[in-house]
């Protein structure tokens, strides 16, 4: 019992294990391999790479083999005209008298020549599947930029609740010094008070920073596609330098009208859409066609007679009430359509280059003058903290020098995330991973 007691003991003493650490590397390989838009996007090109093969079956050689057996009656019905009236003996025998007949088959078709219908839809699969692969690409960098944003929205928390710890940790060493004053008699008694105050409410501001936290973690659970608990911390890093970050955005733009998919999809998409175009005009030409046949045919299974036939076929459109060409007029307003909307995504390219290219200027400017300011708003609160153990401040002034270093630390944080999450915009607008 007393052993049992000691170890319980033991238990309760003993430190907790520090929370596991998850990096940003770590973050996007779960995205990369777990996230539902990830699969969701693979799924996809993968349907579309089977859309391929079958838009390139009808290219191939058709064989169908076929077995039929059929039970039945055999009496004759003459009808007028079937047969001369010498051969049909002007009637027929009736009976419920049945017998077996069976059928067997093999029959091979290819297609010749369509004017180009068959292979153009063929072609056209193969772009469409090709636009569909950019397409994933470009689900895969919308997936890590959410990433990005989630990880470091998570770290700016994480170092808010640092802020929001030192601030209280700073208010509770106040309130001792403020309450040895009033003891003495060197402070009325209202400081104290508002030293008490100041530290409920930095008190609310831990709470509120710790919920945040928790709450940015469970974002990044979701853009990670992880369903799990938050109990990790991110750990403390950001995105270095982007190459060519302070180049132009004509610099810049050359790269990224390479490598982003979306444009990549938007080209390919146009291409598909123009062999569409040019399947359906192949409708207005004639469909050459070739096939052959062995059938096995007779009462018995031991007994059966066989046939072979060969035959080529060609089919003429001569009019169909103006289908065809209602298809080639939609087929290439579609066409149109889509070269608008690749000229709009080049464009939307540009802004967003340039877009991010001012961001990550502001921010790295930012962030220096909000170094500075932390600087000095520490050493505002030093002296404000040496006039008042002297006794020439009081605690309004100390009040104000600790809300200016809180206010001051947590810019500090903001312009941080402000530079990593400008600088995941720039790379997203690169089209780089």
């Amino acid at each position: 019992m007393i052993a049992n007691l000691a170890m319980l003991v033991l238990a309760a003493a003993a430190p907790a294990a520090p929370p596991r650490i998850v990096t940003l590397e770590e973050a996007l390989a779960t995205a990369r391999a777990d996230q539902p838009q990830v699969r969701q996007a693979a799924a996809a090109t993968r349907a579309a790479l089977a859309r391929v093969d079958e838009s390139r079956a009808p290219l191939l050689p058709q064989l169908s083999g076929s077995a039929d057996y059929q039970r039945a009656t055999s009496n004759y019905a003459s009808r007028p005209g079937a047969l001369p009236s010498q051969f049909s003996g002007g009637g027929s025998g009736e009976s419920w008298a049945t017998s077996n007949y069976f059928t067997f088959g093999l029959n091979a078709d290819v297609l010749l020549y369509d004017f180009g219908q068959t292979r153009s839809r063929w072609r056209a699969s193969q772009a469409n599947a090709d636009s569909q692969r950019a397409s994933e690409r470009t689900t895969m960098q919308q997936v890590l930029f959410s990433v990005r944003t989630a990880y470091f929205q998570a770290r700016a928390a994480k170092g808010l609740v640092t802020v929001a710890r030192d601030t209280l940790a700073n208010q509770e060493k106040h309130m001792t010094q403020t309450q040895g004053f009033v003891e003495v008699g060197t402070q009325p008694e209202i400081a104290l008070a508002q030293a008490k105050t100041d530290v409920a409410n930095a008190d609310v501001a831990l709470i509120n920073a710790q919920n945040a936290y928790e709450t940015a973690k469970a974002q990044l659970n979701q853009a990670m596609g992880v369903e799990g608990p938050t109990d990790y911390d991110v750990a403390d890093e950001t995105l270095p330098p982007v190459p060519g970050e302070d180049g132009s955005t004509d610099t810049l733009l050359a790269e990224a009208l390479k490598t982003r998919p979306e444009l990549a999809a938007a080209a390919d998409q146009v291409r598909a859409q123009e062999l569409t175009v040019q399947a359906l005009r192949g409708a207005y030409g004639p469909t050459l066609g070739a096939s052959t046949g062995f059938s096995d045919n007779g009462v018995h299974v031991s007994s059966l007679t066989w046939n072979w036939n060969v035959a080529v076929g060609l089919t003429v459109p001569i009019y169909r009430g103006g289908q065809t060409k209602a298809q080639v007029i939609e087929a290439e307003a579609n066409l149109a359509a889509l070269r608008a909307q690749e000229d709009s995504i080049r464009q939307q390219v540009r802004f967003e280059i340039e877009q991010a290219r001012l961001a990550v200027r502001a921010a790295k400017a930012a962030l220096a003058a909000s170094g500075e300011a932390l600087v000095n708003a520490k050493e505002q609160l030093r002296l404000a903290e040496g006039r008042y153990e002297t006794g020439v401040g009081n605690i309004i002034e100390l009040g104000d020098s600790q809300v200016a270093l809180t206010a001051a630390a947590q810019q500090k944080v903001q312009t941080e995330y402000n530079v990593a999450q400008a600088r995941a915009g720039l790379l997203q607008a690169l089209g780089r991973e």
